[in-house]
């Protein structure tokens, strides 16, 4: 893979690291039509990598993949987080954590999960060419990208930040696919078929009803659906 990717590694590496960038903010902006626009933009350059991939590693089924991305991740879910929260309150519901602790934690998250997984990538690498850079440091950050999406959906209590937490999981599921085998047709397959844009829907229509009838969109009160 280190041969199939050559000269394009810094390019590659540049656009991952900018994708977390926008990962972090997606997870963290209490603002949710600004926190909708981080994972758009986060999403728009998980298919600027995997259209980069195509053309490095000459594999023209990613194309597909970033073709499908562009639409469902850039476009369609989006266009459903934008529609979902229109008539909502702009701010999202109250997390368990306050900003400045929120902040630090995930920042200890995240500093602490990169740097163990990028020492200790040899035990989750199939390949010996998968644990050298560049590869390495774009699996730790994918990966990493994966623990941010759950840290979401554990601590934000907002049902729209859950959809947010639900992408940035699955965007770190498909960077990690592509990272690990991008010279594969079948890497492509994978990648189309665990897109979760029905799983988005649903969730966000489940989350509507529960606010017309409890008038809260924080999925902290769902117990209250068992009285």
């Amino acid at each position: 893979m280190v041969e199939d990717i050559g000269a394009g590694g810094d390019l590659i590496i540049t656009l991952y690291l900018i994708h977390f960038a926008f990962s972090l903010l997606a997870a963290e902006l209490r603002n949710l039509k600004w926190s909708i626009v981080a994972i758009t933009i986060q999403s728009l350059f998980l298919t600027s990598i995997l259209a980069t991939f195509a053309n490095i590693a000459a594999n023209p089924s990613l194309y597909w993949w970033s073709l499908t991305s562009l639409i469902t991740k850039v476009i369609i879910i989006p266009l459903l987080l934008l529609l979902y929260i229109r008539q909502l309150p702009t701010a999202e519901t109250r997390p368990w954590l306050g900003t400045a602790p929120s902040v630090a934690a995930m920042f200890i998250l995240v500093v602490i999960f990169y740097s163990f997984l990028h020492t200790n990538v040899e035990f989750i690498a199939p390949t010996l060419q998968a644990a050298v850079e560049p590869a390495r440091s774009n699996l730790a950050l994918s990966l990493t990208i994966c623990a941010l999406g759950l840290w979401v959906l554990l601590l934000r209590k907002d049902a729209a930040k859950a959809v947010i937490g639900l992408v940035l999981l699955e965007n770190g599921v498909h960077l990690s696919l592509v990272t690990l085998a991008p010279t594969l047709p079948e890497t492509t397959i994978i990648g189309i078929i665990t897109n979760v844009i029905i799983t988005v829907w649903l969730l966000l229509y489940l989350a509507g009803r529960i606010f017309q009838t409890l008038g809260t969109t924080d999925t902290a009160t769902l117990s209250e659906l068992k009285h």
